[in-house]
């Protein structure tokens, strides 16, 4: 695990120094012109662009409209104005706060550099994106650090953008009125672990791959599985889940308590560390999925879980997507108690195959099931025996199940390498747009039929992957930005999905969040009356729309 996950983090800032680089060198070419803010021109496309959203389970919504716009960078000055007119500060007033914060925190605590500033205000694996950028990078190490920040930040109505990891794909940390990036990856330390009351407290910027693997001696672990770059305080902010979720549910379900900075430097704690409590609001649950548009989270008290005793992996190939999606509810109606449920459509097994495979072998080009059991071993061993009965019904294939940890690791192979796959084939130019939703389990294998097959008829690459288990999939399409039938195409298909999800009383986002992609989608599905009381709590506790501005709603 740690081996992969260096892998993500190594390529994953590579792509994105050299996106950066890229859009240094078109800006300096005219700069001769704009001699206040260099104009920074925007790559099209990455290898690793979709990746990181994709193995965390979410995905992107913005279309290529906004990719059709000039590529270059207006002037901060010029772009806050037109933005907010007298809402925020200009960028020398800005500039004055952050140089107030680096003599309070430290110059070390403070980057103007470039690249820096790129890599915090525009991500390679997102079409959410805008064309403003900070003005700099603070890095806190501790909540007071945060409580300074917040002070100052107000007094001179200077925006303030929270970031972790930089893997949301929803425009979550983007900058659209500049301001200043709060990074919080430097707050990541382990601050206690409870074995018996089976929770630990630990700050935003902690890993949670190398959290897991701290407490491993304890027996217990987060049981939360999304993208291995993710921090705990971006899971929490966005309300993250993975492909664990089917048993052991999404982040809110693991989060005890908080501790909170708000846009005036105040600083409280939600409640105290029992595992229930009736005393007053649910403030924890509050700021759980806020995005970080009314608080910086900066302490987390979290649940453990007992690692089980064994696992294992099997996959079944199915006529149809339908028919797999089916037989997944089937499954779990019936009580076994799945681990992960995972959905990879034909499309998806094609591009594993012609990658050279997975796992040391060819997979059968159908949609499949990837299926983790987990418990007691006789339990596991009886779960398997019922889930193939159910499979045969549906007219699976061979089911396979692993009997060796070499063979669960060749099982569950093509699941976790479908991202690289697909990234790595995608043709020069293109963008992958991807989303997803999520509906009662009911109505999940009709979702995703349907679909499908409005995806696959535009004759583009397109492909279903999805945490079939609790009724989330995502959909990927790749495109031409600059062919203008692909974009209206792309854009028809995908208002007709979010339409019928919310119809079916679905969600238009089922992991990570709004942010700036998916404001117009949550409209849809809340209505304006919901969308209001959201707003009143929003200015509630940011008078002056401090947070992160501009996400979730307007």
């Amino acid at each position: 695990m740690k081996s992969r996950l260096h892998q993500w983090r190594q390529l994953a800032n590579a792509v994105s120094r050299g996106a950066s680089r890229s859009r240094r060198h078109a800006s300096n070419a005219s700069h001769s012109q704009h001699n206040s803010i260099p104009r920074v021109s925007r790559t099209t496309a990455s290898l690793l662009s979709g990746a990181t959203a994709l193995a965390g389970g979410s995905l992107a919504w913005m279309f290529a409209t906004q990719q059709q716009k000039p590529s270059r960078i207006p002037q901060h000055q010029h772009a806050i104005s037109q933005n907010t007119g007298s809402l925020y500060a200009d960028r020398e007033t800005m500039l004055k706060a952050a140089s107030l914060i680096a003599e309070a925190l430290g110059e070390d605590s403070v980057s103007y550099d470039e690249d820096d500033i790129e890599t915090h205000g525009y991500s390679t694996w997102s079409t959410s994106n805008t064309e403003v950028r900070p003005v700099a990078i603070v890095r806190p190490t501790c909540t007071e650090d945060v409580q300074q920040i917040a002070k100052i930040c107000s007094e001179y109505k200077v925006p303030m953008v929270p970031f972790g990891a930089g893997s949301s794909v929803e425009g979550n940390f983007v900058a659209p009125y500049s301001g200043l990036s709060i990074d919080l990856s430097q707050m990541d330390q382990l601050i206690a672990v409870h074995e018996d009351d089976m929770d630990a407290v630990v700050q935003p910027g902690v890993n949670w791959v190398d959290f897991n693997n701290k407490i491993k001696h304890t027996g217990l672990f987060l049981p939360l599985d999304p993208s291995p770059t993710a921090l705990v305080g971006g899971m929490v902010s966005t309300n993250c889940s993975g492909t664990n979720a089917v048993r052991y549910g999404t982040m809110k379900d693991w989060v005890v308590n908080l501790t909170v900075v708000l846009a005036d430097g105040s600083v409280f704690k939600t409640r105290h560390r029992p595992r229930k409590t009736s005393a007053g609001y649910n403030l924890t649950s509050l700021f759980t999925g806020a995005e970080g548009t009314l608080g910086i989270i900066t302490e987390i008290t979290v649940k453990l879980a007992p690692i089980p005793e064994t696992f294992t992996v099997a996959t079944a190939p199915f006529p149809s997507v339908k028919a797999a999606a089916t037989a997944a509810t089937r499954m779990l109606r019936a009580g076994i108690p799945l681990a992960a449920v995972e959905l990879m459509d034909g499309a998806q097994m094609k591009i594993i195959n012609s990658s050279g495979g997975a796992g040391g072998r060819i997979w059968k080009e159908e949609p499949t099931l990837f299926l983790k059991f987990s418990g007691k071993q006789r339990s596991v061993e009886e779960d398997i025996v019922r889930a193939k009965a159910i499979s045969s019904e549906y007219g699976a294939g061979k089911f396979d199940f692993a009997k060796t940890e070499e063979e669960k690791h060749s099982l569950w192979s093509a699941r976790k390498e479908a991202l690289w796959a697909m990234t790595a084939q995608r043709p020069e130019g293109y963008l992958t747009w991807s989303t997803d939703v999520a509906v009662p389990l009911s109505r999940m294998a009709e979702l995703i039929d349907i679909s499908q097959r409005e995806s696959s008829a535009l004759g583009l690459f397109s492909t279903v992957l999805g945490h079939v288990g609790d009724g989330n999939f995502h959909q990927a399409v790749m495109y031409d930005p600059k062919n203008p039938k692909h974009v209206r195409d792309v854009k028809r298909c995908v208002d007709e999905m979010v339409k019928r999800a919310v119809e079916m009383e679905g969600t238009v986002s089922g992991e990570h969040g709004i942010g700036l992609g998916k404001k117009e989608c949550l409209l849809k599905e809340l209505g304006p009356e919901t969308i209001n009381v959201m707003r009143t709590l929003k200015r509630s506790l940011d008078p002056h729309c401090l947070l992160n501005p501009g996400k979730v709603f307007d």
